[in-house]
């Protein structure tokens, strides 16, 4: 049986930035993928009750950006367009 050392264990961790900083370089249904899957592997269901409609309607959003059927525009850029138009 092999047996590992600390600093074994440690290098095969996954580093958290890094992976942040990997997935900003993905195309914004990509990133959209990632962040959904890993909402999912929280599961959060049990903190707050959403009703079917809601769920519904997320699943329906979901699987629109999932077959690229709309452009995803960046937050960035919507409130910098809100701040143009309202400002």
């Amino acid at each position: 049986m092999a047996v590992l050392t600390l600093m074994q264990v440690h290098k095969m961790k996954p580093d958290p930035k890094k992976l942040i900083n990997e997935a900003m370089q993905l195309e914004p249904a990509s990133r959209a993928l990632v962040a959904e899957t890993l909402l999912e592997s929280l599961d959060i269901g049990a903190d707050f009750a959403l009703s079917e409609e809601w769920e519904a309607e997320i699943r329906r959003r979901c699987e629109t950006i999932d077959k690229g059927a709309i452009d995803l525009v960046q937050g960035d850029h919507v409130l910098d367009n809100l701040r143009r138009k309202y400002d």
